[in-house]
């Protein structure tokens, strides 16, 4: 399986979009600080991920969350995630 995810910071209240084949261990990683990254960004939270069978999908997946409509998506799915918190996008953009 592949998956596309969302890591908020608890240090800067920013969200970051990646994909990986293991979720689990990947996070592991973000907040080991083995990731250049967002080494710098610990702590991390998981809070949101999809799943593809198909690794070009969920490349094209993560290409979209990436885009301004993939923002308005993510903002729109996790609406009452966003509400309870004043986050924002890698770029610095609010989220809310």
């Amino acid at each position: 399986m592949h998956f596309v995810y969302v890591l908020l910071s608890g240090k800067d209240q920013k969200y970051y979009i990646v994909y990986t084949d293991d979720v689990q261990i990947r996070l592991e990683k973000h907040n080991s600080g083995s990731v250049p990254s967002t080494k710098h960004r610990r702590p991390l939270e998981l809070i949101y991920y999809e799943a593809y069978t198909d690794k070009r999908d969920v490349l094209g997946r993560e290409q979209f969350l990436k885009s301004g409509s993939g923002h308005r998506y993510l903002k729109k799915q996790l609406k009452f995630y966003f509400g309870s918190k004043e986050v924002q996008d890698a770029r610095g953009g609010a989220a809310r």
